[in-house]
């Protein structure tokens, strides 16, 4: 009887270990009661509205490049033309943003097929998280007078596209950047034993499936989240720092017209660049490259090295245009 026991303990043990994954890909239907997290398991990072994102200035790069609207006229004052018009303009927008949480950065072992068909033993390395509509969204409103201030707006359902970077922030013995960037890749045999994991009782949604969804707004009690997972693989084992980069929260942007990138008779747009708000997710590892662990992944950046992250000390996570 002992000796069972003892089996069945030793059995137990290793299926918590971290990075088992049962042989079988196959959906599990979700139990009825989600796991509640304990205090402290997700990391929240609250929406960040700014009013100076609701408005920018530019010119119409369209038309201030059509030297033909640049006439001198001799009954109405010059800045009454079209040409002069088009010069600062100022554009306005709604902006909104999503709450977003994510569970420690974590590995599993997946069975997956390699080019040639072949099942192989692959590592991949994962995040699971979580979005929140929280109705956060601001508007510039125009008062009498003709004046702008920016208010509260009521919140909306809004989608979600996500797009995550892995970027490596490790520097050669030069000081020179070692670039490394990993897209988020969907991996379906590996999202059921994530699933069983780290959210059993609740849907577990890939970047694609995510995008599909629109984002409910949650009042009060009604809370409705959506959880995701973002997946990598063959990730440079020699990476120490890195950050993971998530782009869709929020609807915030900025663009330029570079000087000269647009002539006259181009179609609009031409040369324009646009940068959108991101959220820069810092970490570290502090083993080696021959035995990879999610144990070993800690989130912030590594104390002395905050330079790499382009960040201050103890900033674990920033906002950030590109």
């Amino acid at each position: 009887m002992r000796s069972v026991l003892v089996l069945l303990m030793l059995s137990a043990a290793w299926l918590a270990m971290p990075g088992f994954a049962l042989p079988s890909a196959e959906a599990q239907p979700v139990a009825a009661k989600p796991r509640v997290f304990a205090p402290g398991v997700l990391e929240v990072i609250p929406p960040d509205l700014n009013p100076e994102e609701t408005t920018s200035v530019h010119d119409i790069i369209e038309l201030r490049a059509n030297r033909q609207l640049n006439w001198q006229p001799k009954l109405i004052a010059p800045s009454r033309r079209l040409y002069s018009k088009a010069e600062g303009v100022r554009f306005r927008r709604e902006i909104h943003q999503l709450e977003f949480a994510f569970k420690p950065f974590r590995m599993i072992y997946v069975d997956l097929p390699s080019p040639q068909g072949v099942m192989e033993r692959r590592l991949v390395w994962y995040m699971v998280y979580r979005v929140v509509n929280r109705g956060s969204a601001i508007a510039p409103v125009e008062q009498d007078g003709g004046m702008y201030v920016t208010q509260e707006t009521a919140g909306k359902p809004v989608k979600f596209s996500p797009h995550f970077v892995l970027e490596g922030q490790d520097v050669d013995a030069a000081g020179e950047k070692l670039y490394r960037a990993y897209l988020d890749r969907v991996i379906p045999a590996a999202v059921e034993p994530i699933r069983r994991r780290e959210t059993p009782g609740r849907k577990l949604l890939t970047s694609v499936q995510m995008a599909e969804q629109t984002i409910p707004v949650s009042t009060g009690e009604n809370e409705q989240p959506i959880w995701g997972v973002a997946t990598w693989v063959d990730i440079d084992p020699e990476m120490d720092f890195f950050s993971v980069f998530v782009r869709g929260l929020t609807n915030a942007y900025r663009w330029e017209d570079p000087p000269g990138a647009y002539q006259a008779g181009q179609p609009p747009g031409t040369g324009r660049r646009f940068v959108r708000k991101t959220l820069q997710l810092n970490f570290w590892r502090p083993g080696d490259g021959l035995l990879a662990h999610e144990s070993e992944v800690r989130f912030g950046p590594a104390p002395g090295k905050e330079a790499l992250y382009g960040v201050d000390e103890g900033v674990a996570y920033r906002w950030l245009y590109r």
